[in-house]
């Protein structure tokens, strides 16, 4: 297989899985309800109606943040990778089933943070991640494993840095996961702790410059 060739797998890849973060991304507002006549006259007006709903508001701004950071890892992942193979694409796959099923247990948290049940929320949001770390593990480690699919120029320093970053992922999520029975804001904490770590740019290039 050629150089064309191997690009064209990836590119496909890279469309098929821009596709599903967008529709993700794109659905999350549906999860917002306009208040009915009953609600607006329940709560004396539109305008406290619509405040009502602050915890699908936030629930919507927390996916969407959440949702378009895993597609910029994804893009920085995938911008050293150089084909895909049958297991690359099904670990693809699964992340993408994570993706899609990250807006349910951000609602479930943002509706019982602080009720009885905000363990429980938290542990379900955390162990949601868990997952998704694992799936961007399985991707990142099988293609990097002796450059399996990686580019030939491929930047060394570039390869530790995706490990050390990524190697954080599941064991960091499970923390937060457990530590959600002895609070729920501390395990929320960690996750968006790790979030803002996968943010920050990369302070190096995939590809070795000459």
């Amino acid at each position: 297989m050629n150089q064309a060739e191997q690009a064209n797998e990836t590119a496909r890849l890279e469309a098929f899985s821009d596709g599903v973060f967008a529709i993700a991304i794109t659905l999350l507002v549906l999860e917002i309800h306009v208040p009915g006549q009953e609600e607006i006259a329940e709560h004396g007006g539109l305008a406290p109606a619509l405040a009502d709903l602050w915890s699908s508001y936030i629930a919507f701004v927390t996916s969407f943040l959440t949702i378009l950071i895993m597609w910029i890892n994804h893009h920085t992942i995938f911008s050293a990778i150089r084909r895909s193979d049958h297991f690359l694409i099904i670990f693809n796959g699964l992340l993408l089933l994570g993706v899609t099923f990250v807006p349910f247990p951000t609602s479930v948290l943002a509706e019982h943070l602080e009720g009885s049940d905000g363990d429980v929320a938290a542990a379900f949001y955390a162990a949601t991640f868990v997952f998704t770390a694992l799936c961007f593990n399985l991707i990142w480690r099988y293609s990097a494993a002796g450059n399996r699919l990686l580019r030939g120029d491929i930047n060394p320093s570039f390869v530790a840095a995706i490990n050390y970053r990524y190697g954080l992922g599941v064991p960091v999520y499970g923390i937060a996961a457990l530590t959600a029975a002895l609070s729920p804001e501390l395990s929320f904490g960690l996750c968006m702790a790790l979030a803002i770590l996968y943010v920050i740019p990369m302070r190096m290039q995939p590809v070795t410059i000459s």
